[in-house]
């Protein structure tokens, strides 16, 4: 059935819950994430009974949509064509997906493998309330849950600890994970908490830790990433640069990629959008990775994003029940249309 036969009958809100495996502590810039919340999703319902659902770019006017032939809001070749209705992303790919009873990744292309391979985001500065071991039972209860990557933030020394003793601790961490786990994936995020000698230091520390990659250790600077893509060069093996998440002026980022300064581009899959990423992805010299820190169905989204457009390695697991089904380290998609997720 084409979208053309379907009018916008009723734009809504709900209200949806979401909780984490555990209490989220701080990282180098924030305190305690929290253990769960409540967000709003909008609901998008068709003439001809089909719902869609999802999580906005940002809060928006619904009323001049309704009456509108979904068909012009939306190509399923290139996602939401009207600007007005462009807040409504994810849930008109949703509903577009649902109609033509295909995964949202199938809508997307279907470049890439249904099985996406997926890291733990979850391991914060749960050491400064409850010491070393506190990183290990996360480490562990992350590896229960199906993970096999894990992310670890970085960058004690920024604001929460004396910066030598922060050092080390960061140090300390790392290679407790490798210890724990000799064949995972070790990601770091120092949200931009570093500084390109103290960052140096910390490598110094890690060198035989076999870094999968390291994510914005400091502001998109084009001098400290070419300092840093030179120090990289010394290390037994390279670490890929990730950068792009925080405020991202995404030309910048473009160009920096293009420039090999950055490996992987990691623009919010919320704030960026399916329909940005559809954009980007052409002109992107290099990896993508959206950011999906904060509610687990962000991870269901780049799951759908990774699988649908290919040339994403890996993806942000938000350590969470209900929104993602996880096997030995990878999202498997569901077979069914749109996100195959439900509204709760």
């Amino acid at each position: 059935m084409t979208l053309s036969r379907h009018v916008i009958s009723s734009v809504t809100t709900a209200k949806v819950g979401f909780e984490y495996l555990r209490t989220i502590g701080k990282n180098s810039f924030l305190g305690s994430h929290g253990s769960g919340g409540v967000v709003t999703a909008y609901v998008v319902e068709t003439d001809r009974g089909a719902i869609g659902w999802g999580l906005p770019l940002y809060d928006g006017d619904p009323g001049p949509l309704v009456g509108r032939s979904l068909a012009e809001l939306i190509d399923p070749e290139r996602g939401v064509i009207d600007p007005a209705a462009e807040f409504l992303d994810f849930p008109l790919h949703d509903l577009a997906a649902r109609i033509l009873d295909v995964p949202v990744y199938a809508m997307l292309g279907g470049a890439g493998s249904p099985r996406v391979r997926c890291y733990s985001g979850g391991i914060y500065f749960d050491d400064l309330d409850g010491g070393m071991e506190a990183i290990r039972t996360n480490l562990v209860q992350d590896h229960a849950f199906g993970f096999r990557d894990f992310k670890l933030k970085i960058g004690r020394g920024h604001r929460w600890m004396d910066p030598r003793a922060g050092l080390q601790r960061d140090i300390e961490v790392t290679r407790l994970a490798r210890e724990l786990y000799p064949d995972a994936g070790i990601l770091v995020d120092g949200n931009d908490g570093f500084t390109v000698n103290g960052l140096f230091e910390y490598l110094d520390g890690v060198a035989d830790c076999d870094l999968y990659w390291i994510e914005e250790p400091f502001a998109e600077r084009r001098p400290d990433l070419q300092a840093l893509h030179d120090r990289l060069r010394e290390l037994p093996t390279r670490p890929k640069v990730a950068d792009g998440e925080y405020d991202p002026n995404v030309d910048h980022v473009l160009q920096l990629a293009g420039e090999g300064l950055v490996d992987v581009a990691l623009m919010d899959v919320i704030s960026h959008g399916l329909t940005g990423w559809r954009r980007t992805m052409p002109h992107l010299k290099a990896e993508a990775s959206p950011h999906a820190w904060g509610l687990p169905i962000k991870t269901l989204y780049a799951a759908h994003l990774a699988a649908g457009l290919g040339n994403v390695p890996i993806i942000e697991g938000v350590p969470g029940p209900g929104s993602y089904t996880l096997e030995d380290g990878y999202v498997v998609l569901p077979e069914q249309p749109g996100f195959g997720l439900n509204l709760p």
